[in-house]
Order: C-alpha cells, then sequence, then structure tokens
C-alpha cells in the first residue's frame, strides 16, 4: 500500500487542472510536476504582485500589509529578497547550525525522559519557535512568546482566522525597540535598511516581518511531526538510517516531497490565460498545486511510495524559481538535525493516540499531517 494517497492523480492525469471553490472563487489549480514549474517561472502570466492573495485562502481580514518579498514580482522581487536573505542563509553558519542543534538535542532528551509526549503541540511548536530565535538572532526568551501564539498565527484548529492582531502589535512593538537601540537581530536590520536607495517603510518592515513569522511557521511544525509519525510506522526507516547516517540527506528531500504541508500557493492572471483548456479570466487566480506535483509518476515513479533513497528528488516543497524558499536552509537544518539525532539516541517511537489534520475543500481531501500525535519515544541504550 502507498505510504500517502494522492487526491490529485485522477485530475493530474486526466486534464492537469483542476477546478476547485475555495471562499466563494473558483480557482484553477495546476497539478503536473512540468506544467508547475513552468508557471512558477512565468512571473508576467501568473503574478505574485497581489497583496493578500498568495495564499489560499487570501488573507486580507488578518493582516494589512503586503508579505515581502514574496508578493511582489521581478525585479522589485529580487531587490526586497537581497535585504533579508543573509539573515535566512544564517542556517548555514557554524555557529547556528550548533545552537539548533543544541535546541533539538536538549528537547529530544526532555522527551526520551517522559512517559509520553504530544508531538504537534509539546515538540515540534517549541522547536520551530526556539531555533527561529537562533535564525533572527534575537533573545531566547521570545520564543516562548511565540509558542504561545499556537501552531498557526492567523488560524485556529479548523482553519477559521483568528480575529484581533497580535503579530502585528508584536511586530510594531520590535520595531519601535530596535529603532531606540539597534542591534544584530532582524529587527534592527530592516530598519536600517535600505531598497533602492531609501530606507524601508515601517509598512515593507511589516512585511518582511510577517512572512517570517507566518511564512514557514505551521509548515515545519508538521514536516516535524510528519516525520517523527512516519519513523514510529516504519521502524525499519529508523533502522536503515542509524546503519548509515550519510542516508539522511536524501531521506530528508524525500520527506519534504511526501508530507508537503502547503498544498498549493496563488497567482494572480493579470491577462485572461488558458490553464490546460480552462480559462482563468484577468484578475483571477490559478495556483501552483505543489503537492500534487510532487506526485506526479512520470517524474517520481510509485510516488505514493516513501523511498528513503530516492534519487533524483526534484521536488518542489521550497517552491520554484524566483520565490524558492528562503527558509528551506532553515527547514532542512532541522530536520536533518532531528533525524541524526534520533538515530543516535532514539529505539523506537511507539505512537500512543493520533488524530489526523484533513484539508476538506470542495473537490479533494489531503491529510496534512497531524492535530494530534502522541507518542512513547524509547531510548537507545549507549
Amino acid at each position: 500500500m502507498p505510504a500517502y494517497s494522492d487526491p490529485f492523480k485522477e485530475a493530474r492525469e486526466a486534464s492537469g487542472v483542476l477546478q476547485c471553490p475555495f471562499h466563494g472563487e473558483n480557482i484553477a489549480m495546476i497539478l503536473r510536476h512540468e506544467d508547475v514549474r513552468q508557471a512558477a517561472k512565468d512571473w508576467q502570466t501568473f503574478s505574485s504582485d497581489a497583496p493578500f492573495r498568495v495564499p489560499i485562502p487570501s488573507e486580507e481580514k488578518v493582516r494589512t500589509m503586503r508579505q515581502l518579498p514574496i508578493e511582489t514580482n521581478p525585479p522589485e522581487h529580487t531587490d526586497y529578497r537581497a535585504i533579508v536573505e543573509p539573515f535566512f542563509q544564517r542556517s548555514k553558519d557554524p555557529e547556528v547550525m550548533a545552537q539548533v542543534e543544541d535546541l533539538i538535542s536538549r528537547t529530544l532528551d526532555q522527551a526520551l525522559g517522559m512517559e509520553s509526549i504530544e508531538i504537534v503541540n509539546d515538540f515540534a511548536l517549541p522547536i520551530q519557535s526556539r531555533a527561529l530565535t537562533h535564525l533572527l538572532n534575537v533573545p531566547a526568551s521570545e520564543g516562548e512568546i511565540w509558542i504561545g501564539w499556537g501552531i498557526h498565527v492567523f488560524k485556529v484548529t479548523g482553519g477559521e482566522f483568528k480575529e484581533g492582531t497580535v503579530l502585528e502589535q508584536y511586530l510594531h512593538r520590535k520595531f519601535d525597540e530596535a529603532e531606540a537601540n539597534p542591534g544584530g537581530d532582524l529587527f534592527s536590520a530592516l530598519v536600517q535598511a535600505t531598497y533602492r536607495g531609501r530606507r524601508l517603510t515601517r509598512e515593507e518592515m511589516m512585511g518582511f516581518a510577517n512572512l517570517a513569522f507566518a511564512g514557514g511557521r505551521d509548515t515545519i511544525i508538521h514536516s516535524i511531526s510528519c516525520v517523527l509519525g512516519y519513523l514510529a510506522e516504519h521502524p525499519e526507516a529508523l533502522e536503515y538510517l542509524r546503519a548509515d547516517p550519510k542516508r539522511i540527506t536524501l531521506a530528508s528531500e524525500e520527506f519534504f516531497r511526501v508530507f508537503m504541508p502547503l498544498t498549493h500557493i496563488g497567482r494572480v492572471c493579470p491577462a485572461e490565460t488558458n490553464v490546460n483548456g480552462v480559462t482563468v479570466k484577468a484578475g483571477d487566480r490559478a495556483s501552483l498545486c505543489w503537492s500534487s506535483a510532487n506526485f506526479d509518476e512520470t517524474v517520481f515513479p510509485e510516488a505514493g511510495d516513501v523511498k528513503l533513497d530516492r534519487k533524483p528528488n526534484p521536488h518542489v516543497s521550497f517552491g520554484f524559481g524566483e520565490h524558492l524558499c528562503l527558509g528551506a536552509p532553515h527547514a532542512r537544518l532541522i530536520v536533518r538535525t532531528l533525524l541524526r539525532l534520533c538515530c543516535e539516541r532514539v529505539k523506537k517511537i511507539t505512537i500512543l493516540e493520533a488524530q489526523e489534520r484533513v484539508e476538506h475543500e470542495a473537490a479533494f481531501d489531503r491529510v496534512l499531517g497531524y492535530d494530534l500525535l502522541k507518542v512513547k519515544l524509547e531510548r537507545l541504550a549507549e
């Protein structure tokens, strides 16, 4: 049996597009791997210059600014991205790598000393939030604030949007502090940054920070949860990696391919566009369906199976083209470090209780990981 069900298989093979209503809007989902990659590169036809409308559903109700750089096109995107890319590349810095390893090591050791632990909220969420403090070079105490926001900054369980502007209030406060007393953190870098010869506006600063906190939050949390859930269900996979830790690099890419938390991302068509026989009117949206592209069997043989030695593995879990995910090095660092430490310390993972997280839409249902995953971690004898 495949490890993962593919709700887009029939439509992908038949036409390559699936029309699906989202909150009253009918969006043409682009499904095939090559079509998704081509559309991701064609920003003139499939534009990201669409504030609030890149996420699906759109986010006009939960934020007041354009997220940067993701909601822009080249050449603006190129110049905006250059401002923050050095911070996101910090995941390759030996000091940050050591900090993240120490964090995951301590969190894992604590879990190994417990009779059980709920992975989503009590393991993955703290790792994501605390690791982000190292990436953004802010005090560790900030991570405790972020943990309090829960799995998603904007949503509650069930997908409904939260009321209020907790994130925006927090960001304004941090930018005020950085302007008064700048340091080496992301907030200080943004208040001192320039864009095309001028200082950033407060709205632009907020746009960068908003994406940093909202963009990679639930995705990393669900990646961690899915990886541990898979290792629990497939103990032979942990033994396979333990036998040769060099296998972790390929294995982590396969986990990213299969357990893709983000189903798709929106693009606005400035002019009427034909998408595999479906007409998208000017101003309407299509979407790049990453999760379908990752299961295209013309690219990934036996795509529904987890193959920890899959190579090549041209998945699009971090996007493709100009908008390749800024947080990809950080996500890779977290998952690879977790896998290595599990190989060194974890004998067995037993699932005690699990509740799948399912995305219910008019045209498909898709499993996105777990709402709850309670496990027992057994320590490997030294």
